[in-house]
């Protein structure tokens, strides 16, 4: 992998893969790291609603809930993620926090 990306700063063709190839991955690695900042963020943001949920406390669910909603439809703006993923995640989470109220 090193040398086929050594090769494409070069200009050289790796055997058997076409220039647009080399460059279509090139933009995916880029786009990989871009938005790997913001997968963390969603797991993090889930895991304080989960953890919240798992203590019983209401108002830190609550609170954790609004930055969790703020943060996937965020992601979702953005393209990061589907809208209708975002969608499923928020429902999920706010099913359990409307579980843990009631």
């Amino acid at each position: 992998m090193a040398d086929a990306k050594a090769d494409a700063k070069k200009g050289k063709l790796v055997k058997g893969r076409h220039r647009s190839a080399i460059k279509r991955h090139r933009q995916s690695l880029k786009r990989y790291e871009r938005n790997l900042g913001a997968h963390t963020q969603l797991k993090t943001v889930t895991k304080k609603v989960k953890a919240a949920v798992q203590k019983k406390d209401v108002a830190l669910a609550g609170e954790a809930l609004k930055k969790a909603m703020a943060a996937f439809s965020k992601a979702a703006a953005h393209g990061i993620i589907h809208k209708k993923n975002a969608s499923r995640h928020v429902s999920r989470l706010s099913s359990l926090v409307r579980k843990l109220a009631a």
